[in-house]
């Protein structure tokens, strides 16, 4: 299970989600399938993902960083990720 970050772009809108194949998910998200939120405001860049190895954790993570402020979470982008370059193409595992 994949906990990931998606954004419209540097330092942009940021959407926070779940899924079991961080792969399909993406190509959800880009293809306009993956959310409303995502669709309306344009965020496709994947900027930072986390695998857990049991869907609970990755469900209690995403649920905990949602709550977060957005402060909290462009740090953690930052720490993994500081130009916020798209992750799509070198995360395809699932």
């Amino acid at each position: 299970m994949w906990v990931y970050i998606m954004a419209s772009g540097w330092n942009g809108t940021l959407y926070v989600g779940v899924t079991n194949s961080l792969s399909r998910r993406m190509a959800e998200h880009r293809e306009g399938r993956g959310s409303e939120f995502a669709r309306k405001y344009g965020v496709v860049h994947l900027v930072y993902a986390e695998r857990f190895a049991r869907a609970a954790e990755a469900i209690a993570q995403e649920k905990l960083m949602k709550r977060w402020r957005r402060e909290r979470k462009v740090a953690l982008i930052n720490a993994s990720n500081p130009t916020w370059r798209d992750l799509y193409d070198t995360i395809h595992l699932d």
